[in-house]
C-alpha cells in the first residue's frame, strides 16, 4: 500500500499535468479558427486553378503538351510528398501520415517502382528516417504554423520541378491531413504530376461555358502548371496546420479529463488510506490502554 505522502505527491503531479494540458487545450482552441478559416478560404481557389489546368488539358495535344499536365509517358520513378506537423502530442495526426507512407512505399516496391520521398514537418521526419533512409531526398520543417506563407512553400515546388526536368522521377503524389471537423481530420491523396484532370467535371463546365484563350493553351499551360503546383502544396499545407490544432485541441482535451479521472481515483484512494491509519492508531490505542 502506498504511504501518504507518495500519493500526495502523485495528485499534485497530475494535478500540474492537468494544468499544462487545460492551458494547450486553450491556446490550440484560440488559433483553430483562424487556421480554419485559412484552410476553407484557400480550398476555393486550389480548386479553380486545378478546374483551369483541367479545362486548358483538353484542348492541348497529349502528345506534345506540357510533361507537368501529362506526364512522360513513364512511371517507374514516383515520388511521395509527406506531410505532416512540426510538434507531436495531436493524437494520431503524425502516426496517420507515417502509416500511410509505408503502406504506399511498400505497394510501389512490390510493383517494381522506385520511390523517393520529399517529408515536410519536422515529426514524419523522425519517424521515417530510419526506416526510409536513402529514399528521403528532401526534407523541410519550420514552415508551418502562424509563419506559413505562400512564399515558403517555393522551396519544395522548386525541388519537384528540378527533379522532374532532370528526368529523376516519373510522377508525384501528395499526401496530408485534409481537415474536415473538429474531430476528423482525413488522411488525402493528391496527385501532382502528372496533374490531376477530371474529364467529367470539365465537360460539365464546358456545356455551360465556353473560353477563348489568349495567348495560346500551351504558353498558359507553361506558366500556370508550376504555379499550380506550388497552390496545391499551399492549399494541402493550409489544411494540415488546421488538422493539427483540431487533433491538438482534442488530445489535450482528452488528457485534460483523464487526468481529472485520476485525480478522482487517487484523492479516493488518499482518503481511504488514510483513514485506514487513523482506524489503525485507534486500534492500537485502544489495545493499549486495554493492556494496563
Amino acid at each position: 500500500m502506498p504511504s501518504l505522502k507518495d500519493l500526495k505527491i502523485r495528485i499534485n503531479t497530475v494535478k500540474s499535468t492537468q494544468k499544462i494540458t487545460s492551458a494547450m487545450k486553450m491556446v490550440a482552441s484560440a488559433k483553430l479558427k483562424r487556421a480554419q478559416e485559412k484552410a476553407e478560404s484557400g480550398r476555393p481557389y486550389a480548386s479553380k486553378m486545378s478546374n483551369i489546368v483541367s479545362t486548358l488539358a483538353l484542348k492541348v495535344n497529349k502528345d506534345s503538351g506540357p510533361k507537368l499536365l501529362f506526364g512522360n509517358n513513364a512511371d517507374k520513378n514516383i515520388l511521395l510528398v509527406a506531410i505532416s506537423a512540426d510538434r507531436g502530442l495531436c493524437g494520431g495526426f503524425n502516426n496517420n501520415i507515417s502509416k500511410e507512407i509505408r503502406r504506399r512505399v511498400k505497394e510501389l516496391e512490390n510493383d517494381g517502382k522506385t520511390v523517393k520521398l520529399i517529408l515536410v514537418g519536422r515529426k514524419v521526419g523522425t519517424v521515417l528516417k530510419r526506416e526510409m533512409g536513402e529514399r528521403i531526398i528532401g526534407s523541410f520543417s519550420g514552415i508551418q504554423g502562424d509563419s506559413l506563407s505562400f512564399s515558403k512553400v517555393s522551396p519544395i515546388t522548386l525541388q519537384i520541378l528540378s527533379l522532374f526536368e532532370e528526368n529523376s522521377i516519373d510522377q508525384v503524389e501528395m499526401f496530408y491531413n485534409r481537415f474536415k471537423s473538429v474531430i476528423s481530420q482525413i488522411v488525402t491523396k493528391k496527385q501532382l504530376i502528372p496533374a490531376d484532370i477530371n474529364q467529367e467535371e470539365i465537360e460539365e463546365t464546358n456545356e455551360q461555358t465556353t473560353y477563348e484563350y489568349e495567348p495560346e493553351e500551351e504558353i498558359i499551360l507553361n506558366d500556370l502548371l508550376p504555379r499550380n503546383l506550388s497552390t496545391q502544396i499551399y492549399s494541402a499545407l493550409l489544411d494540415s496546420s488546421a488538422g493539427e490544432l483540431a487533433a491538438r485541441m482534442t488530445a489535450m482535451d482528452n488528457a485534460t479529463r483523464n487526468a481529472g479521472d485520476l485525480i478522482d481515483r487517487l484523492t479516493l484512494e488518499y482518503n481511504r488510506t488514510r483513514q485506514a491509519f487513523i482506524t489503525k492508531e485507534l486500534i492500537e490505542i485502544i489495545s493499549g490502554a486495554e493492556a494496563v
